[in-house]
This record gives C-alpha cells, sequence and structure tokens, in this order.
C-alpha cells in the first residue's frame, strides 16, 4: 500500500518555482503530527541527497545548496508537507521523494526538471 504521495513536479525554466506536496492518507494524524518529515532528491548518477526537514516541533533543516530558495512546511491537519522551491536552477533537476522518519515511509517521488 502506497502511504506517501508526492505530487507537483514538473518542467520549470531556471528562475522559477515550484511546490511539491507529500500526503500521508492512511496515517493517523497523531502519528502524522508526531513523526520528523524530511524530502530528499536523486539525480541520474549522483548519492540521494536531504533537502528540507521539518520536526514535530516545525524546526526546519536545510544543506546549504537550497538555503534560502526551498523552504518546507507542514499541515498535520491536512496530513502534508509541502516543499516550495524557488529561483530553480538546473541542478535542482532530480526525483524528489518524500520520508517519514517514525514510521519509516518512503514515497514514490515526483520528478523536477529544471531548464536552462
Amino acid at each position: 500500500q502506497v502511504q506517501l504521495v508526492e505530487s507537483g513536479g514538473g518542467l520549470v525554466q531556471a528562475g522559477g518555482s515550484l511546490r511539491l506536496s507529500c500526503k500521508a492518507p492512511r496515517m493517523i494524524l497523531s502519528t502524522f503530527s508526531g513523526t520528523d518529515v524530511e524530502w530528499y532528491r536523486q539525480a541520474p548518477g549522483k548519492q540521494r541527497e536531504m533537502v528540507a526537514a521539518i520536526t514535530s516541533n516545525r524546526v526546519t533543516n536545510y544543506p546549504d545548496s537550497v538555503k534560502g530558495r526551498f523552504t518546507i512546511s507542514r499541515n498535520n491537519g491536512k496530513r502534508t508537507v509541502d516543499l516550495q522551491m524557488n529561483s530553480l536552477k538546473p541542478e535542482d533537476t532530480a526525483v524528489y521523494s518524500c520520508h517519514t522518519r517514525m514510521p519509516n515511509y518512503w514515497g514514490q517521488g515526483t520528478q523536477v526538471t529544471v531548464s536552462s
């Protein structure tokens, strides 16, 4: 059964924006509210890297490569975690996946392609 569903990927020109959404439709509200959630990306031939994280207390963390451009947020009532991506660059092209820490679930991913 699919536990996490990502949406919002697509093709955008450099400098543009996309908003990704990760939804956990089957997760009990208390479980979702209590787990940390992360967005990862993996480009062809590269290792998967974390691009944004948000704790159950809404503390956020970003690597330097996306800091100031990406923003993660969560809506526990809707069981969603969104990733707002601005000032996109061609090097942001990758498959983006969301992950919940507890339970350990991964989404199937959504493709983001940034053209130069």
